[in-house]
C-alpha cells in the first residue's frame, strides 16, 4: 500500500489507503468510527445483519496496527455502535482487542455513540486529544485549526471517461481532516453536503480510498451525490 504524504496545520501526517492517518514523529495512528457491535445493536432492535461487522473491523484495525507499530492509537470517537457494545463484544473478540490495546497509549475519544468507555476494554477515554499543532476529537467545529475529527463519514464522488466512481474518502483543506469511517457497516455522507462542506475553506481537497493507494481530487472535480 502507497500513504499520501500530506501537511496538517505545519504537521506532517501519512494517509493510509485504509482510512487512517499515522503521525510518525509521534509514533500515533488515528482512525474514525468503528462502529464495533453495531450489527447486534441492529439485531436487538429486529433487524438483521450479517454479525461479523466487529470481526472484519478488528481484522482491517489488526492490519493497520502491524503495519504501522504505532506507540499510540487514537481512535476518533463511535468506537462503538452504542454504550452497550463493549458488553456484547463475543470472548475472541475482546482477547484481540485486549491484545491490540497492550503495551500501547491506547486513547478512546468518547463520541456520541459511545459517550462512555468502560474500563475493562483498557485504554483511556478522553473527550479530545491535543498534541502539538493537532487537536483530536469526534466532531469538527468550524473555528479550529490543526483538527482530525470523524463523525461524519464523509464520501465523494467523480466522474471517469468510463463512469461515476463513489467511495469512503478523506477530506482536509490543509488546516483541518475529516477521516472515513473504519467501520464495516458504516454509510457515508457527501463532502459536498454543507456539513461537511461548511468546514472547510473554499479549495478543499478529498483522498478517495483505493485499493491500495489513495486518489487526490479538487474540489471542484466532485461530482454531488446522486439523488
Amino acid at each position: 500500500m502507497v500513504a499520501a504524504p500530506v501537511e496538517l496545520n505545519g504537521a506532517p501526517l501519512l494517509l493510509d489507503p485504509s482510512g487512517a492517518v499515522f503521525w510518525r514523529q509521534h509514533g500515533l495512528l488515528a482512525v474514525a468510527d468503528l462502529h464495533l457491535e453495531k450489527g447486534s445493536s441492529f439485531a436487538r432492535r429486529g433487524t438483521l445483519l450479517p454479525p461479523y461487522d466487529t470481526q472484519a473491523t478488528l481484522d482491517e484495525l489488526g492490519r493497520l496496527v502491524r503495519r504501522w507499530q504505532p506507540r499510540m492509537v487514537v481512535c476518533l470517537g463511535d468506537s462503538f455502535h452504542d454504550t452497550g457494545g463493549p458488553g456484547r463484544l463475543g470472548a475472541a473478540d475482546r482477547g484481540r482487542l485486549a491484545a491490540l490495546v497492550r503495551g500501547r497509549d491506547w486513547i478512546w475519544v468518547v463520541g456520541n455513540h459511545d459517550p462512555q468507555i468502560p474500563a475493562d476494554v483498557g485504554g483511556r477515554a478522553v473527550a479530545e486529544l491535543t498534541l502539538g499543532p493537532l487537536t483530536f476529537r469526534h466532531e469538527a467545529r468550524s473555528d479550529a485549526k490543526g483538527e482530525v475529527s470523524g463523525h461524519y463519514h464523509p464520501k465523494a464522488s467523480v466522474a471517469t471517461s468510463a463512469r461515476r466512481i463513489s467511495g469512503r474518502c478523506f477530506v482536509t483543506d490543509g488546516q483541518r481532516m475529516v477521516l472515513p469511517a473504519l467501520g464495516a457497516f458504516t454509510g457515508g455522507l457527501d463532502v459536498l453536503d454543507p456539513a461537511i462542506a461548511g468546514l472547510m475553506r473554499r479549495r478543499f481537497i478529498a483522498f478517495l480510498l483505493g485499493r491500495d493507494r489513495l486518489f487526490a481530487f479538487p474540489r471542484d472535480q466532485l461530482l454531488r451525490a446522486a439523488a
